[in-house]
């Protein structure tokens, strides 16, 4: 390898590292203090990084919430993955194996992303740079949450004819609930809904009397 070559990996190295570290001090904003304290200059001093810097990888506030966003979306994909592959290695297709889905799928909306996401759309309402930038980026999740949704759920469960009902009904109530949550202080694993999700679940399914 070139001494060239070897300057030009090193420098890209430097620019994935930096927009690595502005990603996470975004996400340590938004997550800690809110859309309104996830300012530029806020997360430029909780990276330690210059200003030029932190607009040479993006330009404008909303890109970088955005993708601060999906960054800890993407990144809790993969742990939800790992964890799912864990629990549900020794399920097989039947009552006890949707059970455990759901209750997987409920945990991950009371992780950082969640309230990260809920921060960015309340805000997405009034501010249209920010609603632009996050349409694209909830598409490209929904994408990806789906597919680890059928991971979780396995072939014969995702083969259901009801299945794809059942997700998008799941999805859009799990994310209803989990937003009293924000000031509920009770632990979101006892929620009566958990009970409601599996009654429906094992009735579209065609589960009932399964175990």
């Amino acid at each position: 390898m070139t001494a060239a070559a070897a300057g030009s990996r090193t420098r890209s190295e430097r620019t994935a590292d930096s927009r690595l570290l502005i990603l996470d001090a975004a996400v340590g904003c938004l997550v800690d203090d809110g859309y309104a304290g996830a300012s530029t200059l806020a997360v430029q001093a909780r990276a330690g990084v210059s200003r030029g810097r932190l607009l040479h990888h993006f330009p404008s506030r909303a890109e970088l919430l955005v993708a601060a966003a999906g960054h800890l979306s993407t990144t809790l994909l993969a742990e939800v993955q790992a964890r799912a592959a864990a629990v549900m290695a020794d399920q097989p297709a039947g009552r006890e194996r949707v059970d455990r889905a759901i209750e997987l799928m409920w945990a991950t909306f009371q992780e950082p992303p969640f309230w990260a996401a809920m921060e960015l759309w309340t805000a997405a309402r009034t501010d249209p740079e920010l609603r632009a930038a996050l349409r694209s980026e909830e598409r490209r999740l929904r994408t990806a949450i789906r597919g680890v949704a059928d991971e979780i759920w396995g072939p014969e469960v995702a083969a259901a004819p009801l299945y794809a009902e059942l997700c998008e009904l799941l999805f859009t109530s799990m994310r209803g609930v989990a937003i009293v949550y924000a000031f509920e202080d009770r632990p979101a694993a006892t929620d009566p809904h958990v009970a409601l999700w599996k009654r429906l679940a094992s009735r579209m399914l065609a589960l009932d009397g399964q175990g």
